[in-house]
């Protein structure tokens, strides 16, 4: 009698920790599962699947790059740091027969230094720098209203946050995925971004 009555408390016992194991898992399952759909909401580095238009209102699809090391750059006319036209027009002869593109977005959200159409902005670039780059649609690239590309660009590059003001960097490698921001202090010749656009050209 005694020997049945321990076999059943033993049964007993084996089957409610089974039981607590077996809820403990499914909840670790459950945090994993939430954690891992949480990460993939915050984290996009590739910008393959966004659409910008072109200074004549055309659709460009980013895709249309794919396997091209891209340097994207928000430019003003009436900056400081205009001169790095200059920079960034030799930086993309020297390297645009390797795969490189330079896309160059006009913005006019820092101290209004870019006020000019389309038109106007293209006939500065070229007859003042000579740029044969591509220059896209004037773009917001602060606030709520900030484009689709540079609402992913400031949320997924190695450094995260607003642009800062105009000619700021970002690096694009040839799968699409955002891999470097450079400040507008750092110049198109700077050995930092040279170094680095070399690298992923050499890969």
């Amino acid at each position: 009698m005694k020997l049945t009555l321990l076999f059943s408390v033993l049964i007993l016992f084996c089957s409610c920790k089974a039981q607590t194991n077996g809820a403990g898992s499914d909840k670790q399952t459950q945090t994993n599962t939430s954690t891992q759909s949480t990460q993939s909401k915050m984290e996009n580095k590739n910008i393959y699947d966004i659409t910008v238009k072109d200074m004549d209102g055309k659709d460009v699809k980013l895709s249309d790059y794919s396997g091209k090391v891209l340097l994207i750059v928000n430019v003003a006319s009436h900056c400081g740091y205009t001169v790095q036209y200059e920079g960034l027009q030799k930086l993309y002869e020297q390297n645009k027969g390797k795969g490189f593109e330079i896309l160059a977005f006009p913005c006019n959200d820092f101290g209004e230094q870019e006020p000019g159409t389309n038109e106007e902005i293209q006939q500065f670039c070229s007859s003042k720098y000579n740029v044969s780059f591509k220059l896209f649609d004037k773009v917001k690239v602060l606030g709520d209203d900030k484009t689709p590309l540079y609402n992913r660009l400031v949320n997924n590059a190695p450094e995260t946050g607003d642009i800062g003001w105009n000619f700021e960097k970002f690096l694009v490698d040839k799968k699409g995925n955002i891999i470097g921001r450079y400040k507008s202090k750092v110049k198109p010749d700077s050995e930092e971004l040279v170094s680095a656009i070399n690298a992923e050209l050499a890969k």
